[in-house]
């Protein structure tokens, strides 16, 4: 993130996460945190001059009721992505190549995360 204060309000406050630690980042005091996720550790999120530079996804979340997910996302003000090139339902969920279904969402930055359901 290239501002750690946005990155908090995001990932705490919108997509609910909890940081289980924070840390330097560089020259940035306490400028990281790491949020659990499924019972332990997921996401390292730090403060960085090239935030948001990349079009891959950085990160997937496997959930059982993705549905559910991105209703509770979307109350919280997260956005998702809707690509040109696929089919997207109301909410902005598509099929997922192999079968099952993805949405995706940026944070403040653009940098790209999706949720993925079997079915």
């Amino acid at each position: 993130m290239s501002d750690i204060q946005k990155a908090v309000a995001f990932y705490e406050g919108k997509l609910g996460l909890q940081a289980l630690q924070s840390g330097p980042s560089a020259a940035v005091v306490d400028g990281s945190r790491v949020y659990g996720s499924g019972g332990g550790p997921a996401l390292n999120v730090y403060q960085s001059v090239t935030a948001g530079k990349t079009p891959a996804t950085l990160a997937t979340w496997y959930v059982d009721d993705i549905d559910q997910i991105v209703d509770e996302l979307a109350s919280s003000g997260v956005e998702f992505i809707r690509y040109d090139q696929l089919a997207h339902d109301a909410k902005g969920i598509t099929a997922r190549a192999g079968g099952g279904r993805i949405a995706w969402f940026q944070d403040p930055d653009g940098n790209t995360f999706a949720l993925e359901a079997d079915v």
